[in-house]
């Protein structure tokens, strides 16, 4: 078993596939997303002209189904019990503290929550709030979209200068 670890961190440190798997996969991920996945890659030594866009495109994968799925999923979750109630009603909270700026800036809103590389933040918080609030797809998604894009430009300047990301 620890000899598959071993190969697995070999493939994704050495090899160029590897490089752009990790990058993809931590971007995609809740929480830690573009915000990680382009530090990731700058580790991994990925040129910028190649990470920034497939943490971009990453990151916006999930948008649509954590819209048109986060209800039901949290329904789900509710039916886990005492668990289950506790993590949807902090997931909740966490999403609704954001609320203020949807209800203020709409559209904007929306962007603005999304591009600010800080935590609690993120195109997954954007995503979830939309989908509680019953946003439709049509407004969120280029809202959240673009929030990605500035985020993208955000930490791309910060994790490899000002030059790389033009």
């Amino acid at each position: 078993m620890i000899a598959y670890f071993q190969s697995l961190w070999a493939w994704i440190t050495v090899t160029y596939p590897g490089k752009l798997f990790a990058s993809l996969l931590v971007s995609m991920m809740p929480i830690i997303e573009l915000r990680g996945g382009l530090p990731i890659a700058v580790g991994l030594g990925l040129d910028p002209h190649v990470a920034i866009p497939v943490c971009v495109i990453a990151n916006i994968i999930p948008i649509i189904p954590v819209i048109l799925m986060v209800k039901h999923i949290f329904k789900w979750l509710r039916k886990f019990g005492r668990t289950g109630e506790r993590l949807v009603d902090w997931l909740e909270r966490r999403v609704n503290k954001h609320r203020d700026v949807l209800d203020k800036y709409a559209w904007l809103g929306l962007m603005i929550l999304t591009a600010i590389p800080a935590p609690g933040t993120g195109a997954w918080t954007a995503s979830m709030l939309a989908g509680l609030t019953g946003v439709r797809i049509k407004h969120a998604f280029p809202a959240i979209a673009l929030g990605v894009v500035v985020a993208a430009v955000i930490v791309g300047i910060l994790s490899y200068g000002v030059a790389a990301v033009i």
